[in-house]
């Protein structure tokens, strides 16, 4: 009985040995993005879906050498700014001020009117965090800049052709009819780009309360058989022409 054990553990090791270098092998290919066409689904949802990441806001504050100070549109574009951060923020507001430039010092004069504007906008001060930075190039106009993040809907990167659109011997793909891969992207970056609040990609908002003294009226015009609907008087007064009247 031993005999035949040992017969057999060497007849099996040759092949475990061949299993063993076939995964050490695989193991060793080299990783690529390459996209296999076969795989990809037709459905340009599933090609290109709609992801909830967590992105960055931010505007620009243009300030001159010789004069500090926020203009009117400025002081307008700093409180919307402050405002869509008390709806939309996840994190404090950076505001970012120049130095080493030539508007260096009209940009720290600034800097305290931008802080007055954000917390007039709702922002509180402590989600305020000022900080300095050195412009790379210094041929454009340094600015101050804000941002914060916030959750966002994204889709993409669009324009990834990984065969060729028409049909060839090296890439059959195109005779099964199948849509290129890059056909949809746009438009769902797009509409991820246009969508207010992205959690509505997930679950529905709650419903707000009803207007009870309308629901109130409407209940008593039908239990005491008057019509529901609304009437416009001026309705007959919107009429183009008095023909055939």
């Amino acid at each position: 009985m031993m005999n035949m054990f040992k017969v057999h553990c060497r007849r099996v090791s040759p092949f475990l040995l061949v299993a063993f270098a076939g995964v050490a092998l695989a193991a060793c290919a080299p990783s690529t993005d390459a996209i296999v066409t076969g795989d990809v689904p037709s459905d340009y949802r599933l090609r290109h879906p709609i992801a909830i990441t967590e992105a960055e806001r931010s505007i620009v504050i243009f300030v001159g050498r010789q004069r500090s100070g926020l203009t009117g549109p400025e002081h307008g574009d700093l409180v919307g700014f402050a405002r869509n951060w008390v709806r939309e923020g996840t994190g404090p507001v950076i505001v970012d001020v120049p130095v080493d430039t030539p508007n260096a010092r009209a940009a720290a004069a600034t800097s305290p009117e931008v802080r007055a504007a954000l917390e007039a906008g709702g922002v509180p001060a402590r989600a305020i965090a000022m900080r300095r930075y050195r412009p790379g190039d210094d041929r454009t106009l340094a600015t101050i800049r804000l941002s914060y993040p916030r959750i966002a809907a994204t889709a993409g990167p669009c324009g990834v052709w990984p065969d060729d659109l028409g049909p060839s011997l090296a890439n059959p793909v195109h005779d099964e009819n199948k849509p290129y891969f890059n056909l949809g992207c746009a438009t769902q970056r797009n509409l991820a780009a246009m969508i207010d609040n992205p959690s509505d990609l997930v679950q529905p908002r709650a419903e707000t309360p009803a207007y009870t003294m309308r629901r109130t009226a409407g209940f008593d015009r039908y239990r005491k058989g008057d019509p529901t609907t609304t009437t416009y008087p001026e309705a007959d007064k919107a009429k183009l022409t008095m023909t055939g009247q």
